[in-house]
């Protein structure tokens, strides 16, 4: 029985009444068979699941952007903490930035993945309002960016590659966090993560806003679940910018061209990790299995490349990024006279 407190997407409505009807026909054909009854509910049964299954992949197959970021923030998709269990063996999680404190926004440690260490950052959200005020919803602050990067120069002295889940609306935009150095840090993590000499996978598991994300999403590949966003805004923001109005987010979601197909047609992303039928909030299981065969195939294909060989193609991969016109015509020079 699905929980009372789930939250249910408008454009998923047909799939809930689907469901429904399956539920009440499997009750009943549960009770057919205790009372010996073998009639044919047991084809339409499977008959409806078909369905079910095909309405699914029609939905999800045709999702407009502001319904992708709809399920980017879905509350029972799963998160870091969540893949971390499922994934990871032996995890130790690693805390502070040895000058402010501890960030629970940014998840660092070490961790197995079947045979391969590494060292793994991520973002988290939390699940009830007391977990997620005290991961300030997933936006970072100074001190969380500064972990990440004291990880990640630990995994560089040691050899470790380093694997990031991106999930954030960005980073921590109050008083505090500008007081402490946000931009600085975060532009310090770019410059030092375009430079650590040890492979680097990043994923987008959920949302992936502005800086917030940037800070650390600088790798060798970076992949993103089929249903998530990479922006440098939120849509919200971006509609009350441009538009004078969050209403309109939907409006700016279409005109950011941020989700997971979008970038990997531009050569933003590598690679876009599909999600299970019905998007990663109805199997975490399944999800988790398909993100870690995503880690470990990318892992073992990096882990051999020379350490400058890694760092020429980070350059590369990144300088590539973006279309410029080098010899744009220009106009003409006036004459002495004035004309061109």
């Amino acid at each position: 029985m699905r929980s009372p407190h789930e939250q249910r997407l408008p454009f998923e409505a047909p799939i809930y009444e689907m469901e429904q009807r399956l539920g009440e026909m499997e009750a009943q054909y549960a009770k057919n068979r205790a009372e010996g009854d073998n009639s044919k509910i047991g084809d339409q049964i499977r008959r409806l699941r078909r369905e079910l299954a095909n309405l699914k992949r029609e939905i999800y197959s045709q999702l407009d952007p502001w319904q992708t970021v709809q399920v980017s923030r879905h509350p029972q998709r799963p998160q870091t903490r969540d893949y971390i269990d499922l994934i990871f063996d032996q995890f130790l999680e690693l805390h502070g930035d040895r000058a402010i404190g501890d960030d629970q926004a940014i998840v660092t440690g070490l961790g197995y993945l079947d045979d391969v260490k590494v060292m793994f950052v991520g973002h988290q959200k939390g699940k009830n309002l007391a977990e997620r005020t005290a991961c300030h919803f997933g936006c970072a602050h100074p001190e969380g960016y500064r972990k990440a990067l004291l990880k990640m120069r630990f995994a560089e002295k040691f050899g470790l590659p380093i694997v990031t889940f991106i999930d954030t609306p960005g980073a921590y935009p109050g008083i505090t966090a500008e007081e402490r150095g946000q931009a600085a840090i975060i532009a310090e993590n770019l410059m030092e993560m375009s430079g650590i000499r040890t492979p680097i996978v990043c994923v987008v598991i959920g949302e992936g806003g502005s800086g917030g994300a940037l800070g650390i999403g600088i790798g060798d590949h970076l992949g993103m679940l089929e249903h998530t966003y990479y922006s440098v805004i939120s849509p919200e923001g971006c509609a009350t910018i441009l538009w004078k109005g969050a209403e309109h987010a939907p409006k700016a979601a279409a005109a950011l061209k941020f989700t997971s197909r979008d970038l990997l047609r531009f050569g933003i992303i590598d690679e876009v990790v599909p999600e299970p039928l019905g998007a990663a909030h109805r199997d975490h299981a399944e999800m988790a299995a398909a993100l870690k065969q995503f880690l470990l195939r990318n892992l073992r294909r990096l882990i051999p490349v020379p350490t400058d060989e890694l760092m020429d193609r980070r350059y590369d991969k990144f300088r590539k990024i973006g279309v410029f016109l080098d010899d744009a015509p220009t106009a003409a020079a006036p004459s002495a006279n004035g004309h061109a």
